[in-house]
């Protein structure tokens, strides 16, 4: 029968959100690829450091079980391929399964996202990120410099989520930055029964709620809705929501307070927003990613 990861959770990764190779990267961002690959030789033998995505990835992989494989990591990498010997050595030394990995020398591998069927790309590119959101691949651009995450909840992935613009369309959030908060709560209440239009992440939302309804031995995942909005306008984007048959652990209307202590006590494996200021303000206490999708970041062609 043919290889197939049909079925699967796949997450597309690129090294440098697994790993730790910022010093490495500074080589590579200087144009000296040469360099870089040198570099990375030459430490081939020493394990890189977990990156901002690794503890994510760590538990994801840990719901796979030998005879049905649950999830499947991907390397997508702007590296060359002898780098990406060091990759895989990296992961092996930390027991990850990955098995599978494209290296393209600089070239943008975004476009790689279709092939495989991907779930979700995580990268510190922004373009690729940009580009993969565009061919409507839940994508975000991690934060090399957050805070790795938390190891108080081994069995536990959590994974914290904004709404608008990330989970939602940016319907909402259009009107609040056109009119105002007075305005953005009325046009909520007044469409209370009608749901909103999907957001860039509410495939990853129904992966992964698939995910959570297979049996495994001891991993459970934990997914939380952190957000602005407060009351009224909490009620339409619980329904829609209820509407799409997802169910979220934990929700949090802030109303504005900033996120960032409250992700703190949540300690999730991993943080999405569309709001550079609210992953800034989040990135010292967990690992944070930007879904650069919205009227927060208008997508350029």
């Amino acid at each position: 029968m043919p290889v197939t990861l049909a079925g699967q959770l796949v997450v597309a990764i690129s090294s440098r959100a697994l790993f730790d190779f910022e010093e490495e990267n500074r080589l590579f961002e200087a144009g000296d690829d040469r360099a870089y690959t040198q570099l990375q030789l030459a430490r081939l033998e020493q394990p890189a450091r977990p990156g901002v995505a690794f503890s994510l990835v760590h538990k994801l992989l840990a719901f796979n079980r030998e005879a049905t494989p649950a999830v499947e990591v991907v390397i997508l990498s702007r590296n060359d391929p002898v780098s990406g010997m060091r990759v895989f050595r990296s992961a092996r030394h930390y027991g990850l399964p990955i098995q599978r990995g494209v290296f393209t020398r600089g070239e943008p591998p975004w476009r790689y996202l279709r092939p495989l069927a991907a779930n979700l790309f995580l990268s510190t590119n922004d373009a690729d990120v940009r580009s993969a959101l565009q061919a409507q691949v839940p994508a975000a651009r991690v934060f090399p410099h957050s805070a790795r995450a938390s190891d108080a909840h081994p069995d536990e992935v959590r994974i914290a989520f904004d709404g608008d613009a990330v989970i939602f369309s940016d319907e909402a959030e259009r009107v609040f930055q056109s009119d105002g908060l007075a305005a953005f709560q009325a046009h909520e209440a007044d469409r209370v029964g009608t749901p909103l239009a999907p957001g860039p992440f509410k495939p990853l939302l129904e992966a992964l709620q698939r995910l959570q309804q297979e049996p495994t031995g001891r991993m459970r995942l934990r997914t939380a809705l952190v957000t602005a909005r407060s009351a009224p306008a909490h009620e339409r984007a619980l329904r829609t929501l209820m509407d799409w048959k997802i169910e979220l652990d934990e929700a949090m209307f802030l109303g504005g307070l900033a996120k960032g202590a409250f992700l703190r006590e949540f300690e999730p494996d991993f943080f999405f927003d569309d709001q550079t200021g609210h992953i800034e303000n989040a990135a010292p206490h967990v690992p944070a990613g930007l879904v650069a999708a919205g009227i927060s970041n208008l997508l350029q062609p």
